[in-house]
């Protein structure tokens, strides 16, 4: 039987609502009414989500969180052009954590 390829991924364990998707449709809600503020960047070329979380935050593993605020779904390939909403990472989670 083969092993799955995030069998050795960590796992955050900050609470388990994390990267859920009542997780995901709180920071929506919580971006889309002003409740959490957001610096916007533009997609230039080759970038991913994870690449961008990894900047924006120190750890790639939140590329939820710039899916979430976005409303881009769950693609890590994102074009060129796309504006990406970046919320604080504390204030995200302590809405959902």
């Amino acid at each position: 039987m083969a092993t799955s390829r995030y069998a050795r991924s960590p796992v955050l364990d900050f609470g388990n609502n994390l990267g859920t998707s009542d997780a995901v449709n709180t920071i929506r809600a919580a971006v889309k009414s002003g409740v959490l503020k957001t610096n916007d960047i533009t997609v230039r070329g080759n970038e991913r989500l994870d690449t961008l979380a990894g900047v924006a935050y120190g750890d790639a593993r939140y590329w939820w969180v710039l899916a979430a605020a976005s409303d881009i779904g769950w693609g890590m390939q994102i074009p060129p052009g796309t504006i990406i909403k970046i919320p604080d990472i504390s204030a995200c989670l302590s809405l959902v954590g």
